[in-house]
């Protein structure tokens, strides 16, 4: 197994996004802090150019034509096993951050993500380290102690629960943001509500769907497929 880059050497990253922008932009951001190797715009390029290069990390985006990041780990994986994947996309669905992780990619942060903590990141995953966005880890631990329900293949038909159809359209919406991660407060902004309205929807969607608490609500919203 490869055990990363030497101590003080920029580790060596191949970028993966199908838009040319967002890979001008990342490797700016990463500035001297890495040596890009190479790039690509879909999986079957992808898999050529970091078996060509074998570089120390991917930055991989999670869709990209060509069966998308999941396609590019479940090539390589056992292939090239001394190379590390780090997901960068603009999703934070469960179902894309949980596909990409049992696929093999030791981390995931999303595009809101600042440059200093993105270089941190890649020498991270680097390094050897697990690295997420904390508002995944949280349902990325939950996930994985619950038997990784949500897993399901994005072909499979959603699951359904009656409880759904108890909520209103905007105690919908605060269940979604609550299943993410965002805080009362961000949730209000994001809606233009008040924090204690906010406190109020959540209090009802918990009593509604017969949960306890906020991970347990993570996880019914990725079973039903509605993060």
């Amino acid at each position: 197994m490869s055990e990363g880059p030497a101590t003080g050497t920029a580790p060596r990253v191949f970028l993966v996004d199908d838009h040319g922008m967002v890979r001008a932009g990342v490797r700016a951001e990463l500035g001297d802090s890495a040596t890009v190797v190479g790039e690509a715009a879909d999986a079957d390029a992808a898999i050529a150019g970091i078996r060509a290069t074998v570089p120390d990390v991917v930055l991989l985006d999670v869709h990209l034509p060509g069966g998308g990041g999941r396609a590019v780990l479940e090539a390589l994986r056992a292939e090239l096993p001394g190379v590390r994947y780090l997901a960068l996309s603009v999703s934070d669905a469960a179902e894309d951050v949980i596909a990409v992780i049992r696929a093999g990619a030791r981390g995931y942060v999303t595009k809101t993500i600042s440059g200093p903590e993105l270089r941190g990141a890649v020498q991270r995953v680097a390094d050897g380290d697990v690295v997420f966005s904390p508002r995944l880890a949280g349902f990325v631990l939950d996930a994985f102690a619950a038997g990784g329900a949500v897993a399901a293949p994005p072909s499979e038909d959603p699951a359904t629960d009656p409880g759904l159809d108890l909520l209103s359209a905007r105690e919908r919406e605060v269940m979604q943001l609550l299943a993410r991660g965002y805080t009362y407060r961000e949730i209000g902004s994001r809606l233009f509500i008040s924090v204690k309205t906010v406190e109020s929807h959540a209090s009802n969607v918990l009593r509604k769907l017969q949960l306890s608490n906020r991970n347990e609500l993570t996880r019914w919203a990725a079973t039903n497929r509605l993060l």
